[in-house]
């Protein structure tokens, strides 16, 4: 049976020295890289929230007081009312907030 001294572990050591550094950097960047897409996905997922939640008060807003009420409603929302279109009792608007559109609908009852 061979049996290596300390000497020869600490040689084999020295050769290996500095091998994990480039991993952990790979390893670093991938996980900096998913962080950063996981951020924007959940920025434009916010971002699709809020044109929706815009374009259910501008619906309310023009069903219940027309079109002229939804405009300023868009506004104060901060999106661009991009379609009002009022069928009868039912009021469909199409808002736009940077990139993302939402539509939506709604009903004056009375």
């Amino acid at each position: 049976m061979h049996y290596r001294g300390k000497s020869d572990c600490r040689k084999a050591n020295r050769r290996d020295a500095g091998q994990i550094l480039p991993m952990v950097a790979v390893v670093l960047l991938v996980v900096a890289l998913m962080g950063l897409l996981v951020v924007r996905l959940g920025m434009q997922v916010d971002r699709r929230a809020q044109a929706q939640a815009a374009a259910d008060a501008v619906a309310l807003a023009g069903a219940a007081e027309g079109e002229d009420r939804a405009g300023s409603v868009a506004e104060a929302n901060g999106v661009v009312l991009e379609s009002f279109e009022a069928r009868g009792q039912e009021v469909e608007v199409i808002v736009r907030l940077g990139d993302e559109r939402a539509t939506a609908r709604a009903r004056r009852q009375w």
